[in-house]
């Protein structure tokens, strides 16, 4: 068998793989099976990277950060779907598709449920992903591609070309599922950014992200719904029958579409489904009817703005009425004071809501919301829920305006607000609240994983003196805690193995329990794979954090305040002596350090590399790729129709190199 066979091969198996994985999710291999594979691939494409192609799963995280999006047209328009909320409204509308088509016809529906995400269109050449683009007007969209490609559930190629046409969009629902949404807002409320009102949000958010690799963190998956192409479709002459074929293609179709033979069962499905969305793992907002014949939908056309074959019922937004106990402030680990409603317990939306935030001090002021106020309260599209409004008809006349605290309801340190923040914030670092916060953090999952010292422990060993930073946590022992409620002479000694334990975790984790502001996991990952020495991070200076890719000025300024405050100099050290990890070892005895983590811009078109392979070898050899040139960059690798670039390297006296001379260098 050939090299370029066996690579065709290899990427054809391992799109398979995908799609077992992420569209059946019934996968047929073992984890470390497809890890293997994804190597010998990564293997061959290293050394001939000529080979390389769009649909290789390789390219799934590929491509320079997009600072814009160009704005391209659709091939056909993405309408949008006129909206019904009632059963009359519904009877209506299959009266009027009556009376269009005529007694004479045989009128099916298909249901399916309404995915609350975004809609994006996706374009196919000879069965493989060339284009992927936000709806925009309807007309153009934002070109999003590099971002698209990191869905799982989106295949590079389609695994049986011969169904479809050689030129076809592909329209669906980009969307978040609930479990990512939850886990990254918790993310946010650690690194006191503010958090997605609603998963739909949350996806458009990462749609726009500038790097891939930050998209691909977030989980996003799709559900594909509709082919267009300009092609004669004869094959198909059902809505029904394309979505059977989207999905035998390698795409992914939401399981619970049903095929309607009148209007009746098409209002059953909606009554079904509004009962049972909140055992979905992902947001709905209605349901989507489409007439079934194809044929039919050329008879019905489209208005200015809707096609007539479809439409949308709108769930109604899920409400309730409750009390106000009593409105509390927390003071986060960052300091941020969040006023939270404590609510008379209320069922809504398949849980028992007994909190809900009310995010800070404006929205108090701007919704007039008060201790003792009946509220109604909405998790229809969120899942935290949130206060919508007070009920003033049954307010009583001696509620007064809700106490907007001074001083931290924790500490008494004196409140500040600065510029440009909406946000009450404590600056006191020895206040209690923090320290508790900031140490459960540390000791999170995602962080050093100290298993059984959750909130509770935490709050214990703090108020009891024994903790005061997240260095003490190295000194316990166990004297210090088997008198202390809710320990047990094996419970005592399981947390004091887990704190051992933890001493190894991985440099990235340790950044990230660090806590410190705006940095959350995938930077704290960036900056392990970059400064693979803790220590480093005491001397580095802001342009070399900011030169790396997904990380911004604000991460940068935040990180270099952290290192040089002399209290997290002490902790540091002192984690140090107890024998943490400091060091970031994974991947080095593979790497050739050809390079001696040199800096590299590209800039213009090379010879024979693409940028993507020039940014893989001089990654591979022990370099690293920047965006912008500047004092720090050791080598600017140019080709044809260098631009400004160029002139920026030779102002600095900063060596300009060819493809050639790059090549001879990793040679030598």
């Amino acid at each position: 068998m050939s090299l370029i066979d066996e690579y065709a091969q290899l990427k054809q198996k391992i799109n398979i793989y995908d799609y077992e994985y992420y569209v059946l999710a019934v996968p047929t291999i073992r984890d470390i099976e497809y890890d293997q594979l994804m190597k010998q691939l990564e293997e061959i494409e290293n050394i001939h990277p000529d080979l390389i192609t769009p649909d290789s799963p390789t390219q799934r995280v590929s491509g320079e950060p997009t600072k814009l999006f160009k704005t391209v047209n659709h091939k056909f328009p993405m309408l949008s779907l006129a909206n019904t909320y009632s059963e009359d409204e519904f009877i209506d509308y299959d009266n009027r598709i009556r009376s269009m088509l005529g007694d004479q016809e045989i009128i099916e529906y298909v249901a399916e449920l309404k995915i609350d995400g975004v809609a994006v269109s996706l374009l196919y050449e000879n069965g493989v992903l060339i284009r992927g683009a936000t709806r925009g007007n309807g007309i153009q969209g934002d070109q999003i591609t590099n971002n698209i490609r990191t869905i799982r559930s989106i295949p590079l190629k389609v695994l049986t070309k011969e169904t479809f046409p050689n030129v076809f969009e592909i329209r669906g629902e980009v969307y978040m599922p609930l479990k990512a949404f939850i886990k990254i807002n918790k993310q946010r409320e650690e690194n006191g950014e503010n958090l997605f009102v609603n998963p739909r949000n949350a996806t458009a958010g990462t749609l726009k992200l500038q790097y891939p690799h930050e998209v691909a963190d977030r989980s996003l998956q799709m559900y594909s719904y509709q082919i267009q192409s300009e092609e004669n479709e004869e094959n198909n002459i059902s809505h029904f029958d394309n979505l059977l074929d989207l999905q035998s293609t390698g795409f992914s179709v939401n399981p619970n579409y049903k095929l309607c033979t009148n209007i009746q069962e098409v209002m059953a499905y909606v009554e079904e489904w509004e009962q049972k969305r909140d055992n979905l793992p992902y947001e709905i907002d209605g349901i989507v009817v489409k007439v079934n014949n194809l044929k039919q939908h050329k008879k019905l056309g489209a208005t200015a703005k809707n096609p007539r074959w479809a439409i949308a019922y709108k769930f109604k937004a899920q409400e309730v009425e409750t009390y106000i106990n009593k409105i509390t402030w927390q003071v986060g680990r960052t300091g941020i004071l969040t006023p939270v409603a404590e609510l008379k317990p209320v069922f809504l939306a398949g849980t028992t809501v007994s909190r809900a935030t009310l995010h800070n001090p404006d929205e108090i002021k701007r919704k007039d919301i008060r201790e003792g106020d009946f509220v109604i309260i909405e998790k229809g599209g969120d899942i935290i829920p949130k206060v919508l409004y007070p009920l003033k008809e049954k307010r009583t006349s001696n509620l007064g305006n809700t106490f907007i605290p001074s001083f931290c309801p924790s500490c008494g340190q004196e409140l500040v607000k600065n510029e440009n923040e909406v946000a009450l914030r404590c600056v006191n670092k020895k206040c209690r609240d923090q320290i508790k916060r900031k140490i459960e953090h540390f000791t999170s999952r995602n962080a050093m994983d100290i298993e059984g010292m959750g909130k509770a422990v935490v709050d214990l060993l703090v108020e009891q003196n024994i903790l005061k930073n997240i260095a003490d946590i190295y000194d316990i022992k166990k004297e210090d805690i088997i008198s202390l409620e809710g320990f047990a002479d094996k419970s005592a000694d399981n947390l004091i193995k887990a704190i051992n334990d933890s001493k190894n975790r991985e440099l990235y984790r340790l950044i990230f329990g660090m806590g410190v502001p705006y940095i959350g996991i995938n930077a704290a990952k960036i900056i392990s794979n970059n400064f693979r020495n803790l220590k480093v991070l005491l001397y580095v200076v802001v342009d070399k954090i900011v030169a790396l890719p997904g990380i911004g000025d604000k991460m940068a300024d935040s990180l270099i305040q952290y290192f040089k405050e002399n209290e997290n100099i002490q902790i540091i050290l002192r984690l140090e002596k107890n024998g943490l990890n400091f060091f970031n070892e994974i991947g080095l005895e593979n790497i050739e350090n050809i390079l001696n983590g040199g800096t590299f811009v590209l800039t213009g078109t090379l010879p024979t590399l693409k940028r993507i392979q020039a940014t893989q070898m001089i990654e591979k050899y022990g370099g690293r790729v920047v965006s912008s040139v500047s004092k720090n960059t050791d080598y600017v690798l140019a080709g044809e129709k260098a631009g400004s670039k160029f002139d920026k390297a030779n102002k600095l006296n900063i060596p300009v190199i060819s493809e050639h001379e790059f090549l001879e260098m990793i040679k030598k």
